[in-house]
């Protein structure tokens, strides 16, 4: 069974720092892609952070510069960090594993509890 747990989320005052953690177990986690999403209430989820298995990686516009998704194969782990988060990065953050394909990150129906990230002014 597929199962992926974030952690690292809390409140933080814009300009903050924070770094996520996905830990998943029920995958051949060294050749899935992954990815991280987030959605705020009344939003639409949202691909923030993608990352192939070979360590390339993809980032929505809003997020270039400021977020880094990498990976340790090894923990079985994906992370996200976040710096110069803005009140508008608000949301509960999941991540996924799936497939990247022709530049497309596609997410398959696995996810976890999410954790929420409060950035305040």
């Amino acid at each position: 069974q597929v199962q992926l747990v974030e952690s690292g989320g809390g409140s933080v005052q814009a300009g903050g720092s924070l770094r996520l953690s996905c830990a998943a177990s029920g995958v051949i986690f060294s050749a899935s892609a992954m990815g991280w999403y987030r959605q705020a209430p009344g939003k639409q989820r949202e691909l923030v952070a993608a990352i192939t298995s070979g360590g390339s990686t993809q980032y929505v516009d809003s997020a270039k510069g400021r977020f880094t998704i990498s990976r340790d194969n090894a923990k079985n782990t994906v992370y996200l960090q976040m710096s110069s988060l803005k009140p508008e990065d608000t949301a509960v953050y999941y991540c996924n594993a799936g497939v990247y394909r022709s530049s497309y990150y596609y997410p398959r129906d696995y996810w976890g509890q999410g954790t929420q990230v409060t950035v305040s002014s």
